[in-house]
């Protein structure tokens, strides 16, 4: 069955105040009542649709919401300053001292930061546990697990969660699957998969353009609302919500976002198998070798494609270096952490996004020195593309002597 979320976002229909195709931005930090009993009620949480103050809420936040809810096919979504202030809020929504995570051990450095090392200040513990062996996931669940977390693609190893299964299992020990599906989407939809909680960086793929920072909650109206109580809202409370241009900036460039994805999703799927074609140790979940390619095919929406990231293994920390400032050098990219932008970002994970993660640990969950992440870009001729990198990896003896034509 075809995938409609990218119709549900192209049928969202809003004027703005005068009557303009976009709808008006919000431009106000605070909003008058008609009455004082009206302010009342909406301090006590009892008039949903009210606007009080931007930290609760704003039109614009709301018009961004309400597309992302679209995306993912949750009853709504709450925006937020940032992806990391989007787990925040969700964590401390649903955990306390004494609560307890389930989390895939390959998630973004950032998240392992916070969980690793500052959740266990308010007494909130994690497992971190290879999410693709289930047997392992159900042993890790204790009494006081409040949440089975995973990234639908893990960042930066690619591996795919199988997430029928995590839904399955986490509804039989009566916990919330919450997932991060930054990397995947439209090409993944966790909720009609069983997940509870879906997070966005919205930084990345759904902006697309590296010009802000954002993240997102889609889920329930309940818990959406609980995390914008005013008196034990995370949300609220923790002071992580979006700004209302940006929101409305965001919400401009979801438009194409189906475009986009589809595009980044058959660049990187040419690039995965020219490079395995040459013997590279490539990982993409597209190519039948990636340990999660069925399950990926089993659960993606294929007019979307496998997704725009993959990794090159060049054996060494200073290969990669080199390769990457190379590429740079020669226009084929940035040396930048970040995804989903219109040009090629690449990055080595063990020493920037995934730094956070101790050493030993990366060495355990395969995350190598050599390892290159790439977000690869809306190149227009992928084939030019590929033979120019070739040629790159060519010149620092990546690969064997000189063949490469240059289109």
């Amino acid at each position: 069955m075809k995938n409609k979320s990218a119709q549900k976002l192209q049928d969202l229909h809003y004027f703005g105040e005068f009557g303009g195709v976009n709808p008006s931005i919000s431009d106000s930090s605070t909003y008058t009542f008609l009455s004082a009993k009206k302010m009342f009620d909406t301090f006590e949480g009892n008039t949903e649709g009210c606007y009080l103050y931007s930290r609760h809420s704003s039109p614009s936040n709301l018009y961004l919401g309400e597309a992302l809810a679209a995306l993912e096919g949750t009853e709504t979504a709450n925006v937020y300053a940032s992806g990391m202030g989007a787990i925040s809020a969700v964590i401390m929504q649903r955990c306390e001292a004494g609560s307890h995570i389930v989390s895939s051990r390959t998630i973004y450095g950032g998240t392992y930061a916070l969980m690793k090392n500052f959740l266990p200040k308010l007494a909130i513990d994690t497992s971190f546990v290879d999410i693709t062996n289930l047997e392992k996931v159900e042993k890790s669940i204790t009494k006081n697990t409040k949440m089975l977390y995973c990234e639908a693609i893990s960042n930066p190893l690619l591996e795919v969660a199988d997430i029928r299964s995590l839904s399955k299992l986490a509804k039989a020990h009566g916990i919330p699957l919450v997932v991060d599906n930054t990397f995947s989407p439209l090409s993944i939809s966790p909720v009609h998969l069983g997940a509870d909680i879906v997070i966005h960086s919205l930084t990345k793929f759904i902006n697309g353009s590296s010009d802000c920072v954002a993240g997102a909650v889609c889920a329930s109206t309940e818990f959406c609302l609980s995390l914008k109580d005013v008196n034990n809202g995370a949300g609220m409370l923790m002071g992580s919500t979006l700004d209302s241009l940006r929101a409305a900036s965001i919400l401009k460039n979801m438009r194409t976002l189906h475009i986009r994805i589809k595009k980044h999703s058959e660049n990187t799927l040419y690039l995965a198998q020219k490079f395995q074609e040459d013997g590279l140790k490539v990982a993409y979940p597209g190519l039948s070798s990636h340990p999660g390619h069925n399950t990926m095919k089993e659960q993606m929406n294929p007019q979307y494609g496998f997704g725009g990231l993959m990794t090159l293994d060049v054996g060494s920390l200073d290969k990669a270096n080199a390769l990457m400032e190379l590429m740079q050098k020669e226009n084929l990219g940035y040396l930048a952490v970040s995804l989903g932008f219109y040009k090629t970002l690449f990055s080595a994970p063990g020493t920037s996004t995934s730094s956070e993660i101790p050493l030993e640990e990366q060495e355990e969950m395969g995350l190598t020195d050599g390892l290159i992440r790439f977000s690869i870009g809306l190149d227009n001729n992928i084939e030019n593309t590929y033979l120019r990198m070739k040629h790159c990896m060519e010149r620092l003896h990546i690969l064997g002597p000189k063949t490469t034509t240059l289109a």
